[in-house]
């Protein structure tokens, strides 16, 4: 078997490690990310590793998707692909710098290639770097520059200048490689730069970077085995923030305002014409939208009446993946992350630490000898799923005293959302007050613990996913919650009755996560003195830098703050949190969000962000990259900030989330031809809301026009790839 990891590249930069699946041909990784793109990217390559504790871990296939093949998918591609064996020759990275020029007159004529230098080369010797040089192909003819080896670089610096005479006629190609040197051995192939000699008589002189490229792909020999993924690109130009502003503000009056009889309200519309593909997406953009705008409770709210106006049955209710279903999903995995962590933290460990085996299925059964040297016996069926159950037993109970004790450290802002949950279903279903419970459990339980109790690594409590053992464990353990979340362990008994020695356990817990519900949505008074019986229960964030914040009044600008000019603020730097306030005791008026936004944005619109850096360190007297000896000179690499993480994306960015919704309303309202149902006569004029998104959408359809770049002309030049 193999320890098989991924490693995604983006245009062979190394951008993402999936984590190993252990002693298995067939791994599952499930692992989704989401990547900021450099506008000018030319492929993504992902390529399968087995780790090797002992050695270099082995390449055993990779896949390579295009720009071009993601252009023939908009709507992403998904399916299984064949892994290609991984040449050498074609593991090629990096751009060279060029001039090239065609001089002379007819009849006595040459062609002249300068070669400056090469940046981000692939690394081939055991040092972490190359011996570079450079080979130039021509009508039969090759010269290299054998005696300017640059050694121990990446980005070398050449400044040599090679000519050849003009052929009659110039169909040739000029072809130029590089190369790493080898003392001992082949030299290692590094990219190659193919011209058209009659583009470049055309144009006479041509100058740039240009990326090297392999050889051509050799036929894999034997099956490597294959890779299923899904890839979807989103190619979209994000305006300026104020030509989104309207169609903020025509949402947030919709939330504020309510739901109104008779009123076509624009979130009921987005919730009729997303499909199940899209809503996840669309919910997504709503809730950090309003979260941005502080309007994510009075949404949420907005999306419990519409769907409690419609028909529906108190035992089904929320059940189903609808807009309000996938909001307040997403809700809680963008704000109750560190809670969930908090609460769930302790038991994933432990169930990964002592590695028991439970099984409560007979069918499933592993019956094993027992006991100390000589005196081995095999257990019965009935002593191992005894034994299960009390191993269960006790992950339970561990799991539900700590839901139970967590109302205090329960996010206020989630502790609102379930509150209004609670007294809308109570409202709607006066006869059924169980249902009220049900309500806040079917996504407490259904759709937050218990997918994180099966698969901790997807939700970042664990950087590895379990093996077969922990797995199933974290299975069961993950039906117990979800049958404590029911409210009704009884139902759960007639699906699966090898689960009944667990029922006591269950209705135990019903019973507490009852009282906890209750806890959890009490009013405001109560919620007063719940704080006041302490902080969450877990130990107090590690505090990186406080002191004293003071802010000139004359550079004080921006809505952060205006409000803090002139005076001395107590500044609280943690590793959950930023923020400032009146006295060491005051609550922090920004949370760590705000403050990334704000420092995105900052660093985006500032004209001095470097553009190029050096990669290496100033040794002696010259950069250990590239070999300069200026210090102060230009870097020789480009920045790379166009390629992001997660982790430094900005998690409340209205203008992002504002261009999504605007492509679905596109679409829509018949931008993509897609008609929408009016509940109004033909011949009546449009509800008020409509009409106003109507011209909203139009004046940034507008804005779209203007903002494409015109197309540029094509190159004279013209660069192949072989």
């Amino acid at each position: 078997s193999s320890d098989p990891y991924c490693i995604v590249k983006i245009d062979d930069e190394a951008i993402i490690r999936t984590a190993t699946v252990w002693k298995t041909l067939s791994p599952f990784w499930g692992e989704e990310y989401e990547l900021q793109l450099q506008p000018g990217f030319h492929s993504i390559s992902i390529y399968v590793m087995d780790e090797d504790a002992l050695s270099r871990d082995d390449i055993i296939g990779k896949v390579c998707i295009t720009r071009d093949m993601l252009a023939e998918h908009p709507k992403g591609y998904s399916g299984w692909m064949s892994l290609s064996e991984v040449d050498p020759d074609e593991e090629v990275q990096g751009e060279i710098h060029l001039r090239v020029q065609v001089l002379g007159s007819q009849g006595s004529r040459r062609l002249r290639c300068s070669v400056l230098e090469a940046r981000d080369l692939a690394r081939k010797d055991r040092n972490g770097a190359s011996d570079p040089f450079v080979r130039l192909r021509y009508n039969g003819k090759t010269q290299e520059s054998t005696v300017s080896v640059v050694k121990k670089s990446c980005y070398p610096r050449w400044n040599e200048t090679f000519e050849f005479e003009l052929a009659e006629p110039a169909g040739e190609k000029l072809c130029v490689e590089v190369w790493d040197w080898d003392l001992v051995g082949r030299n290692d192939f590094l990219g190659k730069v193919v011209f058209s000699i009659q583009g470049l008589e055309a144009a006479g002189q041509e100058e740039g970077w240009f990326r090297l490229w392999p050889d051509k792909s050799k036929p894999t020999e034997h099956d490597l085995g294959s890779l299923q993924l899904q890839v979807k690109l989103r190619d979209e130009t994000v305006l300026p923030s104020h030509c989104y502003q309207p169609l903020v503000q025509l949402l947030c009056q919709e939330v504020k305002s309510g739901c109104q009889d008779g009123q076509v309200h624009l979130v009921t519309l987005l919730d009729e014409t997303t499909t199940a593909e899209c809503r996840q997406e669309v919910a997504i953009s709503l809730v950090k939208l309003f979260l941005g705008q502080g309007l994510v409770k009075e949404f949420l709210d907005l999306l419990f009446e519409l769907e409690l106006a419609k028909p529906c049955e108190p035992n089904t209710l929320f059940r189903s993946n609808s807009l309000a279903s996938k909001s307040m999903e997403s809700f809680l995995k963008v704000t109750g992350m560190p809670y969930l962590h908090f609460v769930l933290g302790p038991t994933i460990s432990r169930v990964f630490e002592e590695k028991k085996y439970v099984e409560l299925d007979p069918g499933k059964v592993e019956i094993k000898d027992v006991g100390c040297s000589g005196l081995h016996r095999v257990q019965t069926e009935a002593e191992v799923i005894e034994q299960s159950r009390q191993h269960l037993q006790s992950y339970l109970g561990e799991l539900l005293d700590a839901i139970v004790r967590s109302a205090p450290a329960c996010p206020p802002l989630i502790r609102a959302a379930f509150r209004q949950l609670f007294q809308r279903v109570g409202e709607r279903f006066p006869q059924h007050q169980h249902a009220k419970f049900v309500a806040v459990t079917s996504f407490l339980c259904l759709r937050f613990f218990s997918p994180a109790v099966m698969t901790p690594k997807l939700f970042q409590l664990r950087d590895a996913h379990a093996d077969a053992r922990t797995s199933r464990t974290l299975l069961l353990l993950a039906k117990a919650i979800q049958l404590v979340g029911n409210m009704e362990p009884a139902a759960g008994r007639a699906k699966e009755t090898w689960l009944s020695p667990l029922l006591p356990a269950l209705q135990q817990g019903t019973a507490r996560m009852r009282d906890f519900i209750t806890r959890l949505v009490g009013t405001e008074e109560d919620k007063g003195e719940e704080e006041g019986e302490g902080r969450p229960l877990g130990p107090p964030p590690a505090v990186v830098k406080e002191g004293l914040l003071l802010v000139h009044k004359t550079r004080g600008k921006g809505p952060l703050l205006a409000a803090a000019a002139g005076k001395k603020l107590h500044f609280c730097l943690t590793g959950e949190a930023l923020g400032f306030g009146k006295s060491p005791s005051a609550e922090c008026v920004n949370e760590l969000n705000q403050w990334l936004s704000a420092l995105r944005k900052v660093c985006g619109n500032n004209p001095r962000v470097l553009r190029s850096y050096h990669p290496g360190v100033f040794r002696g007297d010259k950069w250990s990259c590239c070999h300069q000896r200026d210090r102060t000179g230009l870097g020789c690499d480009r920045t790379r900030h166009g390629v992001t993480l997660q982790d430094w994306s900005d998690p409340l960015d209205p203008t992002v989330e504002a261009q999504r919704l605007f492509h679905h309303l596109q679409g829509v309202t018949g931008g993509c031809g897609v008609s929408v149902s009016l509940p109004c006569p033909a011949d009546a004029p449009l509800p008020e809301g409509l009409s106003r998104l109507f011209a909203v959408l139009g004046d940034l359809e507008s804005c779209h026009r203007r903002a494409e770049p015109p197309e540029p002309p094509a190159p004279a030049l013209l660069q192949l790839q072989t």
